[in-house]
Parts: C-alpha cells; sequence; structure tokens
C-alpha cells in the first residue's frame, strides 16, 4: 500500500482546499514528485508555521495549568492555612533553641563547631583527589579501583 512520505510536502496547498476537507481528488492520486510545493517565505530558526485555517484551537489565548484562586479562598481559607504555618514555623524555632541550648550545656561552642565542620570540609576535598587519582591510575593499570585498595592499605569502607 502506498503511503504519503514523510518529507513531501502536504497535498493541502491553501486554506480553500482545508476548509473543503483536503484537497483536490487529483492533488492525493499524484505521486508527490509531480506536485510542486508552495512557496514559502524565508524562515526563522526554532520557529513553526501552520497552514491558515488549521489547528485553531490551538491558537487561543494562554491557559495556565495550574486552578485559579478562588475569591473565597483567598480571604477565608488562605488566611487560616497562613497563620497555620506560622505556628509550625514557631514550633520549630522553639525546638531549635532548646537542641543549641542542649549543646550549650554540654561544652560545645559556635566557634568550635564551625571549625570542625571545616575541617571536614577540607578532608572530603582531599579525599576526592585521592579517588579521582585512584582512578586514573586503575586506566593506566587496566584494572579497578577496587584492587588497587591492598596495594595503597586503603580500607573498603573509608
Amino acid at each position: 500500500m502506498w503511503a504519503w512520505p514523510k518529507n513531501a510536502p502536504s497535498p493541502l496547498v491553501n486554506e480553500k482546499d482545508a476548509r473543503k476537507g483536503g484537497p483536490s481528488p487529483a492533488l492525493a492520486l499524484d505521486p508527490p514528485a509531480l506536485q510542486t510545493a508552495p512557496r514559502r517565505g524565508p524562515r526563522t530558526p526554532g520557529l513553526r508555521r501552520t497552514q491558515p485555517g488549521l489547528f485553531r484551537c490551538c491558537r487561543g489565548t494562554f491557559r495556565s495549568p495550574l486552578p485559579s484562586p478562588k475569591s473565597g479562598q483567598i480571604d477565608g481559607a488562605g488566611e487560616d492555612s497562613l497563620q497555620l504555618d506560622i505556628q509550625k514555623l514557631k514550633e520549630k524555632s522553639d525546638m531549635l533553641d532548646k537542641e543549641i541550648s542542649q549543646l550549650i550545656a554540654e561544652g560545645y561552642s559556635v566557634g568550635e563547631l564551625e571549625d570542625h565542620i571545616s575541617q571536614l570540609h577540607e578532608y572530603n576535598d582531599i579525599k576526592d583527589v585521592g579517588q579521582m587519582l585512584l582512578g586514573k591510575l586503575a586506566v593506566i593499570r587496566g584494572v579497578t579501583t577496587k584492587e588497587l585498595y591492598p596495594e595503597f592499605d586503603l580500607d573498603m569502607d573509608d
């Protein structure tokens, strides 16, 4: 069975044919090589224009997929929701203040914690560089990094 080639121009040449429900029977029966392609103006990359009269359902105004809020919800339900969110945030703030107080009572200081975090970041950066070098060495030798761990006295869990 003959099918219309993908790259061939559409048999719908003008808007008049499109309104009638398709092209004339002669156009539909002629092979694509005998038909002349419709003239087109210069094309802008990335833009595709549809033929006039087709796909009118797609040319309407933009409609957001999100439902618009109802006027009653803005005042009543929205305010209740905000109050609930504020209450939850206050409870979370109180809980964090209690945790901070407990850590200070145990002898921790903010400066000490910041220093410890900074050292952990440095450790992780050095470990990442070591893993990268180990991976490059494994590629050069044609082995897995796992096979190199014993050679360098590395623990698999580290």
